[in-house]
């Protein structure tokens, strides 16, 4: 077992999110626990909890970290002329991201912290990004639209591009016909565009 000297504070903080990550990535959100993490890391799980106040700080600060992997891939799409393609590539690597970290995105809306407590701030910014770059393009789409509206037309849109990614990472798009997520997530983002930039 490791001494707490071994290792400062912020690197502890930095192995124990890594062991996390881990963890969830290979076993579930079920999979996760304080001592998971402290035996991954070879300290104990009162050194855990020096680092972290509890086992949901911990996690939101995971959630971060996904976050800011998850709008790396949004935003490396890169913004073009063409506003509704850029849309179109912003769902198609929301959907990716999900795909590929099914159970680190996921754990982004399954946790819920203990006793109704508040999220730390961090998540709330890092969400108020990705919704930014979804912003960005419908206001170029219409600048004459009012803030108020492109915001929530920005929730709208992606609340639908949500639902599709997390029925098909649950498996749940009991569909007969052969269309594929990303093709139902592109059609989506036309036919909300087309009703809601109509004279």
């Amino acid at each position: 077992m490791a001494r707490r000297s071994d290792h400062s504070r912020e690197e502890i903080r930095e192995l124990a999110l890594n062991a996390a990550e881990t963890i969830v990535a290979e076993q579930g959100f079920t999979g996760l626990s304080a001592r998971k993490i402290a035996g991954a890391i070879g300290y104990t799980v009162g050194t855990i909890y020096l680092v972290f106040k509890n086992l949901d700080d911990l996690i939101m600060q995971v959630n971060a970290r996904t976050l800011d992997k998850l709008y790396e891939d949004v935003s490396s799409e890169g913004q073009t002329t063409q506003h509704k393609e850029t849309l179109r590539r912003f769902g198609q690597a929301y959907f990716n991201f999900a795909s590929q970290n099914p159970h680190l995105w996921s754990l982004i809306f399954e946790h819920h912290v203990a006793g109704g407590g508040e999220l730390i701030p961090e998540l709330g910014e890092r969400i108020g990004t990705l919704f930014q770059l979804v912003e960005t393009e419908i206001k170029a789409l219409n600048p004459k639209k009012k803030k108020q509206s492109i915001h929530r037309a920005s929730l709208a849109l992606w609340s639908g591009v949500h639902g599709i990614t997390i029925l098909a990472i649950s498996d749940k798009l009991f569909m007969a016909e052969n269309v594929t997520p990303p093709e139902m997530i592109d059609q989506l983002i036309d036919n909300f565009l087309t009703g809601y930039l109509a004279p």
